[in-house]
């Protein structure tokens, strides 16, 4: 997208064709207007306008550019923090109800996949947290145990059991989620996007709201080229907001994240490299990633900016873990190599925000975006459709904040990351 293959990378090469849009370039009324085009906006539009609400989609480039289409494809349950950790910051209520709306995330992914038809190269044979040492081992044991509390279908893997499912032996085990999988994430938002528009939602791109002031009762959203009158606003921009409600981007702290995606495999090497197609990821503080495609292209990402000095450090770092992890693997070249950024919050949980009447947002997925993000576009349009109260929200309504020392901090972990991966290359 914008003709930078260092964005999109794999996913775009690979993805279907965009549903057909176009500018606004008129004036339009509308039940609701959603500004951003990745997966809360989406569905949040394809939910509201099957309930018969008037919706107009506003996206600033195209659909997926944000997060959406460039995160790794992992469609996982919960968030990065512990079970119980989520509930002590929200407490029993809110807590155990976020657990079980996201715990059951995945489910409603791949249900809209089936509804919809969406080739999105969907697997749902679980993901695998892959535990690096003990300390690694001893944090899946935790995590297993406080989801096994709830039922969860979560089961902890021996080290070689872990070995048999992703072909490598450097972990001391793995927690595999059996509600899990990994899709193919941009050709799943544009799916989305087409069940939206064949639902009668109006989508347009290259349409960033650029304004939005309240006029006789209205909200009246601006364009460059345009404007819709409506009565509820949902603002879905997350990691990636820009004016008029720029205040989300203020509390959260970027994480960069990069993947590079290895050409399609030969079949002996296959056999062996995550047979079962799961996704993976490690306990590493500088975290790795690894799934493949429908083609057998391994993708293999980690914390950091393909930018500046960090697209070589990051190259060579991805081409040496590989094969130390699978040493079978043979020559490593590239097709593609892409980076996005997540939004942190202070608690690593997402906020539920009314920036002003009648406007609402959901942010700060903490890298979780896929599930989360599909579950609480659901449940924005429930709130505006059902007139669902504040209190019966999956999340508390929370304040707009400042995240301290942002700037400072995302320096530091796009330069801390570059630096371990500098180093790891030359051990």
């Amino acid at each position: 997208m914008l003709n930078n293959p260092q964005s999109h990378g794999l996913w775009e090469l690979t993805s279907p064709a965009p549903p057909p849009t176009t500018v606004l370039s008129d004036i339009r009324k509308a039940d609701v207007v959603v500004i951003g085009g990745g997966y809360t906006g989406v569905s949040a539009a394809l939910h509201l306008a099957e309930g018969g609400a008037e919706v107009v989609v506003l996206e600033a480039v195209q659909i997926g550019f944000g997060g959406a289409g460039r995160n790794v494809g992992l469609v996982n349950a919960g968030m990065w923090v512990m079970p119980n950790t989520l509930v002590d910051v929200l407490g029993i209520d809110y807590g155990e109800r976020l657990l079980k709306l996201l715990g059951n995330a995945p489910s409603m992914v791949f249900d809209l996949i089936d509804k919809h038809r969406i080739a999105c190269e969907v697997e749902r044979n679980g993901t695998l947290h892959c535990a690096v040492g003990e300390k690694g081992l001893r944090e899946l044991e935790e995590r297993a145990a406080q989801w096994q509390s709830r039922g969860a279908p979560v089961r902890l893997l021996s080290a070689a059991e872990t070995a048999t499912k992703t072909g490598t032996s450097a972990y001391a085990g793995s927690l595999l989620d059996h509600r899990a999988g990994t899709i193919q994430p941009l050709a799943y938002v544009r799916g989305l996007a087409d069940a939206a528009l064949a639902a009668g939602a109006k989508i347009f791109t290259g349409s960033p709201a650029v304004s939005a002031d309240q006029v006789s009762g209205k909200w009246e959203v601006r364009t460059a080229a345009g404007k819709v009158f409506t009565d509820w606003i949902i603002v879905a921009t997350d990691a990636y907001s820009t004016a008029p409600w720029s205040k989300i981007r203020n509390e959260q702290v970027h994480l960069p994240y990069f993947n590079f995606a290895t050409e399609p495999l030969a079949s002996e090497v296959l056999s062996s490299i995550l047979p079962e197609r799961q996704g993976a990821w490690d306990t590493k503080e500088i975290l790795s990633s690894f799934r493949l495609d429908h083609a057998g292209r391994l993708v293999f990402g980690s914390v950091g900016a393909l930018r500046g000095t960090g697209t070589g450090v990051h190259r060579a770092w991805a081409k040496r873990n590989l094969k130390t992890l699978f040493p079978s693997i043979g020559d490593i070249r590239f097709e593609a190599g892409w980076y996005g950024l997540i939004g942190l919050t202070d608690d690593h949980l997402p906020r539920f925000h009314k920036l002003d009447r009648n406007v609402l947002s959901v942010s700060g997925y903490n890298g979780r975006g896929i599930a989360p993000g599909t579950v609480f576009g659901r449940a924005l349009a429930r709130y505006i459709l059902e007139h669902v109260s504040d209190r019966d929200f999956p999340l508390p309504v929370s304040l707009l904040t400042r995240a301290s020392f942002r700037t400072c901090r995302e320096a530091i972990y796009e330069a801390g990351a570059q630096l371990v991966h500098l180093v790891d290359s030359r051990l």
